[in-house]
């Protein structure tokens, strides 16, 4: 979380993705077409990570559908309903809900009813 969207941002949250979940080469790493995801640094990050790099098409919201359908899901269900003091405990507060809670417990339909970590492990079985 940071006051602006910057390359040094995503590029952050890009290397600690990658520490937590050790990503295959050949991922494909999707965003928008922000400028911050087509930075230099971000490119030469996610290809030091032998990952495929991706972007939505230019005027085109589908290709990043799932994404905005997380943050306003994110939205709706978590952050209008809590009044932050701080930007901290906000951080805190979104972690655990997307951790404990979005990932671990809540059922997505596009899931067959089941959460993403028991999508995934089921995915990865199969």
């Amino acid at each position: 979380m940071s006051d602006r969207i910057n390359a040094e941002l995503v590029c952050q949250a890009l290397r600690s993705a990658c520490w937590h979940r050790k990503p295959v080469p050949g991922l494909l790493l999707h965003s928008d077409r922000g400028s911050q995801y087509a930075s230099r640094a971000y490119r030469k990050l996610a290809a030091d990570f032998k990952m495929k790099v991706s972007m939505s098409r230019r005027a085109n919201a589908w290709d990043n559908a799932p994404m905005k359908s997380f943050f306003k899901t994110l939205k709706v269900e978590r952050v209008y309903q809590v009044r932050y003091q701080t930007r901290a405990q906000a951080r805190l507060d979104i972690v655990d809900w997307v951790e404990g809670y979005y990932n671990r417990q809540r059922l997505h339909t596009s899931f067959d009813f089941c959460t993403p970590v028991e999508y995934e492990a089921r995915t990865i079985a199969a």
